[in-house]
């Protein structure tokens, strides 16, 4: 289950627990505007809320919302170096809580130029890569999530995100399914492509969404 940056965190536990659910994948965002400053004590305390109420911090999604102006396909290179220390941290976050997997979709954040493509495609990777590797040295996974061409034009389609993994060739580098981007982009059902990329090991995670609101983490009013 996700969580909605509106509702205090222990409440959201507990509702997370009550419904039925095991665990809470956050946005970090929620937590802080510099959530990759958090301090020591209030990570703690997150994952104290969270175990308080019977659940686990699943993991981290939505990572380059805040701070803002971030982007690893930006054209200035200190933007690009902020951006990858932002991303190693939030790995490090992830793991500090407890959870399994940072799942970089951010669509606004990664979306390629209309002139130097290429080169931001280069630059993206790079970072992908060097986020795989921290991620590996943390045992954790770093999930590419394919998003629709309306929200991003990079990376979206499980193929293309396949394509990124087997290029970095880098154990802590995967890729997921989210059930709402699938149907807008994909020639197959999201049960199609669960069967036929599972068994490839490159899908790491799920995100099965409530169709009413077409979104995670939205069907909680």
């Amino acid at each position: 289950m996700t969580c909605c940056a509106k509702w205090i965190f222990a409440r959201q536990c507990a509702l997370t627990a009550r419904v039925g659910y095991e665990g809470l994948e956050l946005a970090p965002f929620t937590l802080s505007d510099m959530p990759h400053d958090l301090p020591p004590a209030r990570i703690a305390e997150v994952r104290r809320m969270a175990g308080d109420a019977g659940i686990v911090v699943a993991g981290l999604h939505w990572l380059l919302v805040q701070p803002t102006g971030l982007s690893p396909t930006a054209p200035e290179k200190s933007v690009r170096l902020r951006t990858i220390d932002i991303m190693r941290r939030l790995i490090a976050l992830c793991a500090a809580l407890g959870g399994e997997e940072p799942v970089h979709g951010s669509p606004a954040q990664r979306r390629l130029p209309d002139t130097g493509a290429a080169d931001a495609r280069a630059w993206a990777l790079e970072a992908f890569w060097l986020a795989a590797d921290t991620a590996s040295s943390a045992g954790l996974r770093y999930c590419l999530e394919p998003l629709s061409r309306n929200e991003t034009n990079f990376i979206n389609t499980i193929a293309e995100a396949a394509t990124v993994i087997e290029t970095a060739d880098r154990p802590g580098l995967c890729t997921m399914l989210d059930a709402s981007a699938a149907t807008r982009v994909e020639a197959e059902s999201p049960a199609a492509l669960l069967r036929r990329w599972l068994p490839s090991g490159m899908i790491g995670h799920v995100h099965l969404n409530d169709t009413s609101r077409r979104g995670p983490g939205r069907a909680i009013r």
